[in-house]
């Protein structure tokens, strides 16, 4: 055990993320750090409920909902906040307002669209557009003046919230895009046989999972929209018939993701999000190569990160003691990385591509 004074982690999240967690794991991590744990209940003041030091938490769906006016979602956050607030030296995990970064899809996708530090080393993110009237017409224009090309992925602007955030359309032509509910994004789709890389964050550690995903598919004035929900078809024990691509498409070589790219693209999320717990999905375009950001994620599912919970509270102990020698108000995302750290090989059946870099 660390030789510190022991501190309390106060920790929330929803009923169905919290079953999932093996909570006498992490205690078990949080006593070996030198740390309490204890389980918040956003129903009752956070005032009665113990002294925390660090707050960790997904309310991803409740912001997402107050930000849409839902009165309850607006009245928890609005406790959170005061709380925080009036407790200003509590290390959050992760800062409220950059966590809404990440809420909007248009949003992020616009920071990743116009970072210079892309330029010339092959990562992009796919030309995107927001549409936020139902007119056919008028999103079709939006679309030309964008450069969004067919296929298209049509994706609700809010990346949070609803079982709706995750569900999803191809669409192959112009009248497909009277499916579309705005507000949406869509997004030009790109060709990347059926492989998705899932990059989990934890601080300057990460780890890279290959994951099946969508199959290729082309402009086509005969092909009615497609829907799915990414949880059918891009998890890791996924079988769906759109990740089995057509026998045309069988690629000659298996394309290699370049960690030299996802180190780049940490930075990037790091210095322009500040969040300690992301993930990021990419896609290699299957005809020049390139690593394009598809989707960023809040505080993902880390079943397959070795070792989560020892990682966690070495990331913890590392952002307390930076505010302790800085002496800083309030841990506002400007965590710096000293360098990044791939934690190791993946369990799953899908692998893992990496190596130990700095």
């Amino acid at each position: 055990m660390n030789d510190v004074v022991s501190k309390t982690i106060g920790i929330w999240m929803s009923g169905k993320k919290s079953q999932k967690l093996n909570w006498k794991e992490l205690i078990s991590a949080c006593a070996s750090h030198g740390y309490k744990l204890v389980k918040l209940d956003l129903e009752r003041p956070l005032e009665d409920q113990a002294r925390i030091d660090v707050f960790i938490h997904k309310l991803t769906d409740i912001i997402a909902a107050a930000d849409q006016g839902d009165p309850k979602a607006s009245t928890i956050i609005g406790q959170v906040e005061q709380y925080l607030s009036n407790h200003p030296n509590i290390a959050v995990v992760d800062p409220l307002d950059n966590v809404r970064m990440l809420l909007n899809r248009y949003c992020y996708y616009s920071i990743l669209q116009n970072e210079p530090s892309f330029q010339n080393k092959g990562i992009f993110t796919p030309t995107f557009a927001e549409f936020t009237t139902n007119d056919i017409e008028v999103n079709i224009g939006i679309m030309k003046a964008r450069g969004v090309k067919f296929p298209v992925i049509c994706k609700p602007t809010i990346a949070h919230g609803s079982k709706s955030a995750h569900e999803m359309i191809v669409i192959f032509n112009e009248k497909g895009l009277s499916v579309c509910k705005s507000p949406c994004v869509v997004q030009t789709f790109v060709n990347h046989n059926a492989v998705l890389h899932k990059v989990f964050l934890i601080g300057n550690r990460y780890h890279i999972c290959k994951r099946p995903s969508l199959k290729n598919f082309y402009a086509s004035e005969d092909i009615e929209p497609i829907f799915y929900s990414t949880g059918e078809v891009c998890k890791a024990d996924s079988q769906s018939t759109l990740s089995i691509l057509d026998p045309q498409d069988k690629p000659d070589i298996t394309m290699t993701i370049n960690e030299d790219v996802i180190k780049t693209v940490i930075r990037v999320l790091r210095k322009e999000i500040g969040l300690l717990l992301a993930g990021f999905d990419v896609v290699i375009d299957n005809q020049a190569g390139n690593h394009a950001v598809i989707d960023i994620n809040v505080y993902p599912s880390y079943d397959n990160f070795p070792n989560f919970f020892e990682h966690l509270l070495d990331c913890i102990d590392e952002v307390v003691s930076k505010r302790t020698v800085k002496g800083c108000k309030n841990y506002e995302g400007s965590y710096r990385i000293n360098g990044l750290i791939n934690v190791g090989k993946c369990t799953n059946s899908y692998g893992v591509f990496g190596m130990n870099v700095n």
